[in-house]
């Protein structure tokens, strides 16, 4: 990087709030949409939109510095740049979008808050709970929405292969740890005729679980049981004697102290044949470089808003927990889906 594009870059971050809106108000009010047919001068984008020639003029203007669109000076008309192309069409970033605007944004002023405190500062903009998992079912429509999209979007490609791996340990009973909505639940049931998922969570998880999985084939296989995992007194129900327990995105809604403790009672919980599989996207084993970005920005989400002192593990901070848990790792699968990997566990001989 040249001195000239260090400089730029650092004005780039300096204007970031100002440039991620007038992205988003590209996409939002369909200017994009509209360059994409084809190349249009800021008189047919007036036209076509329906916004003021002032309002089309300073966005196309901003976006031009961005990088969202060219222009061509001979005929003044303007076109979509490979930058505003993967804004519009990328599904992964058209997510991550909408859940920095509904869920974060607001928020994160209270940032330099929340990394002294070690408590979800920004959470304060929607309610006083003490993480966003107790607030969740309360949260405005909108941010349910974009916050459930951002959390299933990640999950759901990584299912199919998932099954594929647990399967393999022909498990009657799974249990689903921090089991949200369901989602993989009712694909375990879909997957084996057999197969019984009890699903452990907060009470306000399990009743959107409920409300989600009602009258669906194979919910009469799903059980429900309260648990708060940051109680340290609460015990893994040893009598539903699982042969496969599951956690999938749900241990970086932790800090490492309290993933200690979560791991330590499983294992209270886990026999000989017992396996603990551990599904996370962890930025070190991602094979490019924009998803370690992602992953890494998230993990500032958790510290702001979601708990105050959880984040996107390395894998090798999760490895030293397993161990210290009184686990072993089996085996560990990555690639799956957009980039999650299975850390496969079982205690140690």
């Amino acid at each position: 990087m040249t001195a000239r594009e260090a400089q730029r870059l650092s004005q780039f971050i300096a204007f970031g709030p100002i440039v991620f809106q007038t992205s988003r108000l590209m996409i939002k009010w369909g200017l994009l949409d509209s360059l994409r047919e084809k190349e249009q001068t800021q008189a047919e984008l007036v036209a076509r939109s329906g916004l003021s020639e002032y309002a089309v003029k300073v966005l196309l203007e901003a976006s031009l510095s961005i990088g969202l669109v060219l222009v061509n000076p001979q005929t003044d008309k303007y076109s979509l740049s490979k930058v505003g192309w993967f804004l519009l069409t990328d599904t992964a970033t058209r997510v991550n979008m909408e859940f920095n605007h509904d869920v974060n944004y607001e928020g994160f002023f209270r940032m330099e808050e929340a990394l002294q405190t070690g408590k979800p500062a920004g959470l304060k903009h929607f309610g006083d709970w003490p993480t966003i998992y107790e607030g969740l079912s309360s949260l405005p429509e909108q941010v349910q929405k974009s916050w459930f999209r951002f959390d299933h979007f990640y999950s759901d490609g990584s299912f199919d292969q998932a099954l594929e791996q647990i399967f393999r340990y022909h498990p009657k009973h799974i249990m689903d740890v921090g089991g949200n909505t369901g989602r993989f639940a009712m694909r375990c049931v879909g997957h084996d005729p057999e197969v019984r998922v009890t699903i452990v969570d907060l009470p306000q998880q399990l009743a959107l679980m409920r409300k989600a999985t009602k009258g669906q084939p194979g919910a009469e296989r799903i059980d429900a049981c309260p648990m708060n995992m940051l109680d340290p007194e609460g015990r893994f129900p040893e009598t539903l004697r699982p042969d496969l327990i599951w956690m999938s995105q749900f241990l970086d809604c932790f800090s490492e102290q309290e993933i200690l403790s979560i791991l330590s009672r499983a294992a209270m919980a886990m026999g000989p044949r017992t396996r603990l599989c551990i599904m996370e996207t962890f930025w070190d084993r991602q094979r490019f470089e924009p998803a370690a970005f992602c992953l890494t920005m998230t993990s500032l989400y958790f510290t702001v808003m979601a708990n105050g002192n959880s984040k996107m593990y390395h894998s090798d901070d999760m490895l030293r927990l397993v161990g210290q848990a009184g686990l072993e790792v089996e085996a560990i699968h990555d690639g799956l889906g957009l980039g999650h990997s299975i850390i496969v566990c079982k205690l140690k001989s």
